[in-house]
């Protein structure tokens, strides 16, 4: 009996804290293979660092509750696999995704040179608007640096994604990375529906208070178009600290 009561009682606090979660939001992981890709996830959803991981197969995922602006939020973060074979079945799981953290290493050129092929696939399975943070990798590894900061910044401009550089190793702007992708994916979908029912004369209260009925539903939002040069460039100079 006392084991039942115990069950129950788990079970109940378990759905009291589903019924309390505003959204869920679906981010992936992509870039090639051996950047750090599952130990930044790691590092995030567990603040853990593996010194033997071994390379993903096929896809898996991890989730953390975070709260943005007195909202609470699921982040369901898909790992893909960065190798080539998989490539197909990777990217089947980009549908849906509000936000990508796209992950390059520092060290190695040719993982740099690839991004722009992942954007490609990014915005033709996921959605043309999908939140997109350019994530340089190992920056704890300054001696063997191989992408100047100033590339990543260009290619970020040009491309309209956000940038910031990190090391999972010690944890550096990781936290601050995928806080600032919730919170721009956040902020899209709020601002975007709000400005929908409004035009449909609502006031804005009565619009954001239509939007947080919508739980956990996908929503298509636009990514802003502007991307301040000293944003990025305070987020790569932060790595260095």
């Amino acid at each position: 009996m006392k084991e039942d009561v115990k069950s129950g009682g788990a079970e109940e606090n378990e759905e009291e804290v589903v019924e309390k979660i505003d959204y869920v939001f679906k981010v992936v992981v992509v870039g090639d293979s051996a950047v750090g890709k599952t130990q930044i996830l790691s590092r995030f959803a567990k603040n853990e660092f593996c010194f033997d991981s071994k390379s993903t197969i096929g896809v898996e995922f991890q989730t953390r509750t975070v709260t943005i602006q007195g909202k609470l939020i699921k982040a369901q973060i898909w790992d893909t696999a960065g190798q080539e074979r998989y490539r197909a079945i990777t990217s089947a799981y980009y549908r849906g995704a509000l936000g990508a953290m796209l992950v390059y290493d520092i060290t190695k050129r040719q993982s740099f040179d690839h991004v722009a092929r992942w954007v490609e696939d990014l915005r033709a399975h996921a959605d043309s608007s999908i939140v997109i943070m350019l994530i340089g990798n190992k920056a704890d590894l300054t001696d063997s640096r191989a992408v100047p900061t100033e590339d990543a910044v260009e290619f970020a401009e040009e491309q309209g994604l956000f940038f910031s550089e990190t090391s999972a190793l010690n944890g550096d702007n990781v936290e601050s990375a995928f806080i600032r992708l919730l919170e721009e994916v956040h902020g899209m979908m709020v601002s975007k529906k709000a400005l929908g029912y409004c035009n449909e004369g609502k006031t804005r209260a009565e619009a954001e208070g239509d939007v947080l009925m919508l739980k956990g539903s996908r929503i298509n939002v636009i990514l802003g178009d502007e991307l301040e040069m000293s944003e990025l460039k305070k987020a790569s100079s932060c790595s260095s600290c």
